[in-house]
């Protein structure tokens, strides 16, 4: 420094003080300027006092020799003591020359520089909220100082200021918030300490309002939550659950939209605090803002739907996650299911009331909220949503189909969550039926391909969205037939169906071109029926381990006897032969057994109806593919001689080993209770001669083996045999308790027995003819 320079009016004893290497003479140097600058405050001498400001400024504080440097810190440091209330005038000054030394390399002038700032605000007090900013952005660099010393008085100095914040009611608290949005995102474990430290003193200030800013720091601080240290992932912990005690108190206030995206993000997260605690504010918003959160579903579920599949050692997120799915499937609304238009309309309707009732937002007095379950959600919510807000809000559906066909495709994700998605798609076809019927053929394929999933309970889930989907009204809207689309284009996979028009009528005496038309199955429900045949001839294991229990799962769901109806007339046309006496004997199987289709047994057994001999006549046709399936149903239906008439056919037939294994379980059937009644006609023998002359033509079918000894058994408890002769079959007849069904033409049904049996050996011929391994060993 140039000693012949002038420094007045320091006298050259202080400027040789100040650059001394000592700090006892820096110290008096100190006070010889706090004495003359008192003298100028004495004196209202403004211009001397910025003068002496910025000597000690330009020329020492800002100077290239470190001791300099040091002088002037200490100078400043004694110019703001002896101006007392009067510093503020000079803050800038005073401040700015003492936060360039912060970045110094010498750590000793950087802990000289953190003690005069310490004096400086120390004086000032309240008079620095103006350059509060900047004395942030300095403090939070000295924050993550390597020397400990450094770090020390900046603690001290951090202390300071926050009892001065703390005290005030003229914190700018907007021109901060950019600061701090951007020191939030710092990686510095001292840095971060900081900066939640900071947090949590706004947050402690009743007259700073830091809730209308979070949605700019909420990222930040569950990004600071993911620390590796534990006392910043506390911190941070606490901090966060005062802005959700003070969001619970004040719900009409909070931006919840805003922070929507933050959450689903963070829910996200591959940290399990970070995950469960966004999670446990996900909730809370769900809860708190009601509708408001539609907007954003697609995203929650993103972030929900794998949630629900975690094991024991997620067990919390997982709970909180399945709450927040509950809670946002009971704000769809059938309002959502109206059109955008009807929609504007409300809202022209009720835009003179809507200004009304946002003015007077709805408060209970209950304060807070309960959110250990989601059975509180209807009955305790603390923000209320206008009525207006309720048509303003648009409910994403078809981002939330997205999400939802994505994760049934997604063969990773867990039971839980397939579940989950199914139990959504069933809310979605009830509440919002005419929408969701615009994503119906882009589901349908995939809904199908679910019935081969392993778990049962998800297949249950299934079956109830498929049956929702074949019974909706809402799928009349389209105006498409059971036949129209593109999913009834032939090919080589689909079950060939022709379209005629008789097809879409039931009615007839004899049901030959019967297909299900009732009011309460739509244009789904056929291309249902033709699919999930389709499956089942595709997937014979599908058939095999899960097609009786699908069906009589279809039977409670749906209407049964439309089912078997429609069953039997796509069978009926079915070009797989084999397929259709497999699903035919299944079906057979289900009807017989199935408590499920008692009802359905009932209505057959007597066919008093005309609806009962047309279903009756259908059925008999797809049946005719397996004939002891026909001779089954006929006992079932108790045409007794029509079956004696198709079991003297049997001689005509090529006997396998699979047509006497069918023929001995339908002998065990007989056995079974569903056949009660009939083993009680037997016991009249004057007016069932036919009943037993088609159990003794069943008879003389088997082999000697534990059926014909079973079937042997029962006929010799028929009492006087000798009865069953018949001579005049007129007369006998004319004594029958029950009649043929009338307006039946059994001759008809007779021929068309004939004419499918020669066609299932015709087709059994051309493979054998090429080469082709048969299944079935004939019984030389």
């Amino acid at each position: 420094m140039n000693a012949e320079k002038d420094f007045a009016p320091l006298t050259p004893t202080i400027v040789r003080a100040l650059n001394d290497k000592l700090y006892e003479k820096r110290k008096v140097a100190a006070l010889e300027i706090e004495k003359l600058v008192r003298e100028f405050v004495a004196q209202s001498n403004t211009t001397q006092i910025k003068h002496v400001i910025q000597i000690l400024s330009q020329e020492f504080a800002l100077s290239q020799h470190p001791h300099s440097r040091k002088g002037g810190l200490i100078g400043l440091a004694a110019c703001s003591i002896a101006l007392g209330k009067d510093s503020g005038l000079y803050l800038k000054e005073l401040i700015e020359p003492v936060l360039t030394c912060f970045n110094d390399a010498d750590s000793r002038l950087r802990y000289y520089a953190c003690e005069a700032l310490y004096n400086i605000v120390k004086v000032a007090r309240g008079s620095v909220l103006p350059h509060f900013n900047v004395l942030f952005d300095g403090l939070s660099k000295l924050a993550a100082d390597p020397d400990p010393n450094v770090k020390s008085g900046s603690e001290l100095l951090d202390r300071l200021l926050k009892d001065i914040v703390t005290e005030s009611n003229k914190f700018d608290l907007v021109s901060f918030i950019p600061l701090l949005r951007e020191r939030i995102y710092s990686n510095n474990q001292y840095a971060r300490q900081f900066i939640i430290s900071w947090i949590l003193v706004l947050e402690s200030v009743p007259d700073i309002n830091l809730l209308d800013y979070l949605p700019e720091i909420l990222d930040g601080l569950f990004q600071i939550l993911g620390d590796n240290s534990k006392e910043i992932r506390k911190m941070c912990e606490v901090a966060l659950g005062e802005f959700l005690k003070e969001i619970k108190k004040n719900p009409s206030s909070v931006k919840f939209a805003e922070m929507a995206n933050i959450l689903v993000i963070h829910c996200q997260a591959s940290d399990d605090l970070i995950q469960l605690t966004a999670m446990c504010w996900m909730r809370e918003f769900i809860q708190l803002a009601g509708r408001v959160m539609l907007p954003y579903s697609s995203g929650i579920l993103t972030a929900v739907l794998p949630c629900l599949s975690y094991d024991d050692r997620k067990k919390n997120i997982k709970e909180v996650a399945n709450v927040c799915n509950q809670s946002l499937m009971k704000l769809v609304i059938p309002e959502d299911d109206e059109t955008d238009e009807a929609k504007q309309s409300m809202s022209l309707q009720t835009e003179a009331n809507s200004e009304e009732s946002l003015s007077k937002p709805e408060v209970p007095s209950s304060g807070s909220l309960d959110t250990s379950s989601d059975s509180n959600f209807s009955n305790t919510s603390v923000f209320t949503v206008t009525s207006s807000d309720k048509v303003q809000v648009t409910l994403n559906l078809d981002g939330i189909v997205q999400v939802l066909d994505y994760h049934l495709h997604d063969t990773s994700i867990g039971m839980m969550t397939r579940i989950a998605v199914l139990k959504w798609l069933y809310h979605l076809y009830i509440k919002t039926p005419r929408k969701m019927f615009r994503h119906t053929d882009s589901l349908f394929p995939i809904l199908l391909r679910t019935l081969s999933d392993e778990s049962d309970e998800v297949i249950l889930k299934d079956l109830e969205v498929l049956a929702e989907i074949a019974s909706s009204p809402a799928g009349q809207t389209e105006g498409h037939g059971p036949y129209e689309g593109s999913d009834m284009q032939s090919s080589q996979s689909e079950l060939h169906v022709p379209i005629k028009p008789s097809q879409l009528s039931t009615s007839g005496t004899k049901g030959v071109e019967c297909s299900p038309s009732t009011p309460t199955m739509n244009s789904y429900f056929y291309k249902f029926m033709i699919n999930l045949l389709k499956r089942f001839s595709s997937e014979r294991k599908l058939l095999e381990t899960r097609g009786a229990f699908i069906i009589r799962q279809l039977c409670l769901l749906l209407n049964a006897e439309n089912i078997f109806h429609s069953m039997a007339d796509i069978l009926l046309r079915e070009e797989d032969l084999k397929f259709a006496s497999t699903m035919v004997h299944t079906l057979n199987t289900i009807l017989l057994t199935s408590s499920e289709l008692f009802q359905l047994r009932n209505q057959l057994k007597d066919l008093k109806t005309l609806e009962s001999r047309n279903l009756f006549c259908c059925l008999y046709r797809s049946w005719c593919h397996n004939p002891v399936t026909t001779v089954s149903l006929c006992f079932l239906t108790q045409n007794y001689k029509h079956a004696y008439d198709l079991i003297q056919k049997f001689g005509d037939l090529e006997v396998t080993v699979d047509f006497l294994t069918e023929v001995d379980k339908l002998v065990q059937l007989i056995e079974c209770p569903i056949f009660t009644y009939l083993r009680l006609q037997l016991l009249d023998v004057k007016n069932n001669p036919y009943l037993i002359k088609a159990l003794y033509g069943l008879l003389m079918l088997l082999p000697q083996s534990s059926a014909f000894q079973l079937l042997s058994h029962r006929l010799q408890c028929v009492p006087n045999p000798e009865l069953m002769q018949t001579t005049d079959s007129t007369k006998i007849g004319h004594g029958f308790k029950k009649s043929p069904a009338p307006n039946i033409d059994y001759v008809e049904l007779l021929q068309h027995f004939e004419k499918v049996q020669n066609k299932h050996l015709e087709v059994r011929h051309q493979r054998a003819g090429r080469g082709e391994h048969l299944d079935r060993r004939v019984i030389l």
